[in-house]
């Protein structure tokens, strides 16, 4: 199935509560999907298209705040209009899923692939001192596994999480596992897992409210230092990659999602040459695997950032390593994907010199 099939599939697997949503190319298909399995026939998921983007994250809003695993999908353009919702959910702690298939920029741009929304998923788009959990798909089958991973991650640390996919993944066709069917939470496990929701006043305890307003400085001051120390506990805990062919190698590339896959094709050509690669790829992108980068560059001659944009990513990665490496970016951009040819023929001058 296609990815953005995936996404919706396993949506509803995981026993999701609602989604809420409005079209956009590539990732128009979630809904669709959701649409045709009609799920609220099944499990009484809720699947509603709304006026707008603006409208579905607000929805969002609402449904995490009784406690509700809710989520959203949406492309570049649709996302940039959600950035107020996510930071207002961010700062009221409240648990979402976000998928955000990318296609190129700025502006409306085009519907082709791209990997230029990196700075606005990672360094938070929207206002304020706050982070989302961010999870970079590399195949079809990482599409749906994260729709759980990424409900667990959210409700894990009371924050909104993102699947950070693009238009190549969100529409190529792979075979898939889907896991069995679980049951929605009911709102009596919902009161009692989430003492935090609002989801009616019992006797035993006081008003639950939810929102990001605190108008006493010193008292928000001390709610943002809350919010740091739990950044810094996902930063300790949560931070998700994968490595291929490193323990020999020369040079690293480092690369995420489509531009994982492309490159470990690059590595193959490389090596035929007898130039030693390796590859780290970044699951989470917040929290990014700064250490780790860090403990292979030490080894390495050189490093270099493989992205579908015009250098987002690179600039984590530089960081990471302190100057002590040489790091180098490359990429196409506004919608053109990148061959393994055109990586490896960019390792080759930009870090070797041929």
């Amino acid at each position: 199935m296609k990815g953005n099939e995936a996404i919706a599939e396993a949506a509803i697997r995981c026993g999701a509560d609602g989604y809420f949503g409005y079209p956009i190319t590539p990732q128009s298909e979630v809904m669709e999907k959701l649409m045709e399995l009609q799920p609220w026939n099944s499990t009484g998921m809720v699947v509603l298209q709304a006026e707008s983007e603006t409208a579905s994250i607000n929805m969002l809003y609402g449904g995490a705040g009784c406690g509700k695993r809710v989520m959203t999908s949406s492309s570049s353009p649709g996302i940039s209009l959600m950035q107020e919702g996510l930071s207002y959910m961010a700062g009221a702690e409240l648990p979402c899923l976000v998928v955000n298939v990318v296609r190129g920029g700025p502006g409306l741009g085009t519907i082709q692939p791209s990997q230029s929304d990196y700075f606005q998923s990672v360094k938070g788009g929207g206002h304020g001192d706050y982070k989302l959990i961010v999870l970079a798909p590399a195949s079809v089958q990482e599409m749906a596994d994260f729709v759980e991973l990424g409900f667990d991650l959210a409700f894990k640390y009371r924050n909104p999480a993102m699947i950070l996919s693009d238009g190549m993944i969100g529409q190529m066709m792979e075979k898939v596992e889907l896991k069995p069917q679980q049951k929605r939470w009911t709102d009596e496990e919902v009161a009692q897992m989430h003492p935090w929701a609002t989801t009616g006043k019992p006797e035993s305890r006081d008003y639950n409210i939810i929102t990001s307003v605190e108008l006493d400085s010193e008292a928000h001051e001390k709610f943002n230092h809350r919010l740091q120390v739990k950044y810094r506990e996902l930063e300790e805990k949560e931070v998700r990659f994968e490595t291929t062919d490193v323990d020999d190698a020369d040079y690293l590339i480092v690369a995420y999602g489509s531009s994982a896959r492309i490159s470990a094709a690059a590595i193959e050509i490389l090596r035929e040459k007898g130039i030693k690669v390796g590859l780290l790829r970044p699951i989470t992108l917040y929290p990014f695997p700064t250490k780790e980068i860090q403990r292979l560059g030490a080894k390495m001659k050189g490093i270099l950032s493989v992205e579908m944009s015009s250098g987002q990513m690179v600039e984590d990665v530089r960081l990471a390593v302190e100057g002590k490496v040489k790091v180098e970016h490359f990429g196409r951009y506004g919608g053109v994907v990148h061959s393994p040819d055109e990586v490896a023929e960019a390792l080759e001058q930009k870090l070797i010199g041929g």
